[in-house]
């Protein structure tokens, strides 16, 4: 497969490459806040967390791995569990960014759906996509059985439909997952729906006995135990700010240390910022937001009777569950480029009370927001800007799944399966229409015309 935007733009040699981001170097912006945790349910709930120290020496390692979120942990704990030396590099906290933030969801798949992925990239691709889409979530199961990670994982997520197109779309959905094995989903009519989301909202949808949801937090806080336990070292505060290429090491230089390693993984998904602008320029960061309410006893068991976690099918969707103390995890909305919305609680509220009237007037105790990256495609994508330096981003908002199987990928290919990574590495990213400057304004276009087809039914 190729484009002329392919990865193989990235993999010039290492004399070209020598200089990458010097135009940027020392010029990167600090994280919010000093790079501490959000105000957050999660960060106010979340397990004890070791003080971590801010690289400020020159070391050496096999391994560099750039990101402290699910992408980097996974790839880490992979490389680790297989005889690796490694470092994992965070400018802020472990899970400061999305992997502490989000909905805390394991749903099966991507963005893209197969059928999109079949449209765009061919059959040969959808097969190999529909193949991996489960695992990510087994991995996540696994880590936590492995290493007793206490992040209050739970069983089973449906997908909700408001419509009767979106049903009608959901059931071609199901029967394609049927095709490829995916054989845990059932569909639910208006009624079956109801066995487990106790609202008038809903015309039917799927449910999936594989999905599930955790603290995502305090899943991404037992990685890094996990990492350090086995070996690894982790610093944090410890912001990137170059990249130096040699034809047998890599330099990652920091603020006030740097580590030179024979293989590195970036890792920083819709956080890395500046450092790297081939890559800054693939993605756009977009921020979502979610509300938690006051603890709700009694009432929570009626709305929620199952304890799944629910996403509707909207191009710009509300998700929801409970948490392990009964609160509604409520979120949704979308603001391309990042940015945070100037009332977080009025923007989300109403949503959640169009699904529950009951929760119109419980107290909302934290609203928080953060940034997911989107490629244009809705695809995540892999590659090399070097032949001694992988990345991985773009999940798209479907991050928590896709970043652990991703994890698992790039680590294999350090250890010489490249099979999943060449499958990925080869699918064509698309650029944003008009580059940079157009990138929001021509998304935030498309988000109307999809909504208006969610609000129609179209």
């Amino acid at each position: 497969m190729s484009n002329s935007n392919s990865n193989n733009d990235l993999n010039s040699n290492a004399a070209t490459n020598q200089n990458l981001s010097s135009n940027n170097k020392r010029n990167i912006p600090h994280y919010s806040d000093q790079g501490r945790y959000p105000d957050s349910y999660y960060a106010a709930s979340r397990n004890h967390k070791p003080d971590r120290p801010t690289l400020k020496n020159d070391i050496q390692v096999e391994v560099c791995v750039v990101g402290g979120g699910y992408s980097g942990l996974s790839t880490a704990l992979h490389l680790i569990e297989t005889d690796h030396e490694v470092v994992v590099l965070e400018g802020a906290q472990i899970g400061w960014g999305a992997s502490g933030r989000n909905g805390g969801q394991i749903v099966n798949g991507l963005n893209a759906s197969l059928q999109k992925i079949k449209k765009s990239y061919g059959q040969e691709n959808a097969n190999f996509v529909g193949q991996l889409v489960t695992r990510g979530g087994k991995i996540i199961r696994r880590f936590v059985a492995d290493y007793n990670i206490d992040c209050d994982l739970k069983e089973k997520n449906i997908f909700a439909a408001l419509n009767n197109g979106q049903l009608k779309d959901l059931q071609e959905t199901h029967a394609l997952w049927e095709s490829h094995g995916m054989h845990d989903r059932e569909m639910l009519d208006k009624y079956g729906i109801q066995e487990h989301i106790k609202t008038d909202a809903y015309v039917g949808g799927i449910i999936d006995h594989s999905g599930g949801h955790i603290h995502p937090l305090n899943l991404a806080l037992g990685e890094a135990a996990a990492i350090e336990k086995s070996g690894g070292t982790i610093y944090e505060n410890t912001l990137v700010v170059d990249i130096e290429y040699a034809d047998d090491s890599i330099k990652i230089i920091t603020e006030f240390g740097t580590v030179t390693c024979k293989q590195a993984v970036l890792c920083g998904n819709a956080y890395l910022n500046k450092v790297i602008p081939k890559l800054t320029d693939r993605v756009m960061p977009v921020s979502t937001q979610i509300i938690a309410t006051e603890p709700l006893g009694d009432l929570a068991d009626q709305l929620l009777p199952t304890d799944v976690c629910v996403e509707d099918v909207r191009y710009i969707l509300d998700y929801y569950r409970l948490s392990a103390d009964k609160r509604m995890l409520f979120g949704g909305g979308t603001v391309y480029g990042g940015q945070d919305p100037a009332d977080i609680t009025a923007k989300i509220r109403p949503n959640m009370n169009k699904i529950f009237p009951e929760l119109r007037d419980v107290k909302i105790d934290y609203a928080w927001s953060g940034n997911f990256a989107l490629s244009f495609s809705r695809v995540p994508q892999m590659g090399k800007l070097h032949d001694r330096v992988y990345f991985a981003h773009g999940y798209s908002g479907h991050g928590v799944t896709g970043s652990h199987l991703f994890g698992q990928i790039l680590a294999d290919a350090i250890n010489g399966n490249t099979r999943e990574f060449d499958n990925f590495a080869k699918i064509p990213w698309i650029p944003f229409p008009g580059g940079r400057a157009l990138r929001v304004p021509y998304s935030v276009m498309g988000s109307w015309w999809y909504a208006l087809k969610d609000t129609t039914g179209m």
